[in-house]
Protein backbone atom coordinates (compact mmCIF):
# COMPACT_ATOMS: atom_id res chain seq x y z
CA UNK A 1 0.00 0.00 0.00
CA UNK A 2 0.69 3.57 -0.74
CA UNK A 3 -0.24 6.64 0.68
CA UNK A 4 -1.00 9.90 -1.53
CA UNK A 5 -2.46 13.05 -0.25
CA UNK A 6 -4.86 15.61 -1.72
CA UNK A 7 -4.17 19.07 -1.97
CA UNK A 8 -6.55 20.20 0.61
CA UNK A 9 -4.57 17.67 3.27
CA UNK A 10 -1.56 19.11 2.20
CA UNK A 11 -2.82 22.55 3.05
CA UNK A 12 -4.10 21.62 6.48
CA UNK A 13 -1.07 19.46 7.72
CA UNK A 14 1.02 22.84 6.91
CA UNK A 15 -1.14 24.71 9.59
CA UNK A 16 -0.30 21.91 11.93
CA UNK A 17 1.61 22.07 15.45
CA UNK A 18 4.68 20.72 14.85
CA UNK A 19 4.14 17.88 17.45
CA UNK A 20 0.40 17.00 15.54
CA UNK A 21 3.17 16.49 12.74
CA UNK A 22 5.10 14.14 14.34
CA UNK A 23 2.59 12.10 15.65
CA UNK A 24 1.18 12.01 11.95
CA UNK A 25 4.12 10.50 10.74
CA UNK A 26 4.31 7.32 13.39
CA UNK A 27 0.30 6.86 12.27
CA UNK A 28 0.68 6.58 8.63
CA UNK A 29 3.50 4.29 9.23
CA UNK A 30 1.12 1.96 11.34
CA UNK A 31 -1.29 2.50 8.99
CA UNK A 32 0.99 1.21 6.26
CA UNK A 33 2.08 -1.46 8.22
CA UNK A 34 -1.24 -3.06 9.89
CA UNK A 35 -4.50 -0.89 9.10
CA UNK A 36 -5.69 -2.57 12.35
CA UNK A 37 -3.22 -1.18 14.90
CA UNK A 38 -4.96 -0.11 18.42
CA UNK A 39 -3.46 3.38 18.50
CA UNK A 40 -4.96 4.34 15.13
CA UNK A 41 -8.68 3.28 16.60
CA UNK A 42 -9.80 3.47 12.72
CA UNK A 43 -13.74 3.64 12.03
CA UNK A 44 -16.02 4.04 9.34
CA UNK A 45 -16.58 8.08 8.96
CA UNK A 46 -19.12 7.93 6.13
CA UNK A 47 -20.59 4.54 4.81
CA UNK A 48 -22.00 5.75 1.92
CA UNK A 49 -18.59 7.86 0.60
CA UNK A 50 -16.60 5.10 2.01
CA UNK A 51 -14.70 7.31 4.26
CA UNK A 52 -12.81 6.00 7.03
CA UNK A 53 -11.68 7.67 9.94
CA UNK A 54 -7.93 7.27 12.26
CA UNK A 55 -7.09 8.54 15.41
CA UNK A 56 -3.74 10.90 15.67
CA UNK A 57 -4.42 11.48 19.28
CA UNK A 58 -6.72 12.52 21.62
CA UNK A 59 -7.39 15.95 19.64
CA UNK A 60 -6.71 14.95 16.09
CA UNK A 61 -8.29 13.09 13.85
CA UNK A 62 -7.31 12.26 9.41
CA UNK A 63 -9.83 10.60 6.88
CA UNK A 64 -9.16 8.93 4.43
CA UNK A 65 -10.33 6.02 1.44
CA UNK A 66 -8.90 3.14 0.56
CA UNK A 67 -8.74 2.65 -3.01
CA UNK A 68 -6.87 -0.65 -4.44
CA UNK A 69 -3.57 -0.55 -3.14
CA UNK A 70 -3.07 3.17 -1.81
CA UNK A 71 -4.46 5.61 0.98
CA UNK A 72 -5.77 8.80 -0.01
CA UNK A 73 -5.75 10.53 2.94
CA UNK A 74 -8.54 13.67 2.49
CA UNK A 75 -8.48 15.85 5.69
CA UNK A 76 -6.95 16.25 9.01
CA UNK A 77 -8.50 18.39 11.90
CA UNK A 78 -8.82 18.78 15.93
CA UNK A 79 -11.91 16.48 17.27
CA UNK A 80 -14.39 17.87 19.27
CA UNK A 81 -14.50 16.56 22.80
Amino acid sequence: MKIFYTPHFKRSFKSLPKTIKKKLGKQTDFLLKNIHHPSLKIKKYDEKKKIWQARIDRNYRFYFLVKKYKYILLEIKSHPK
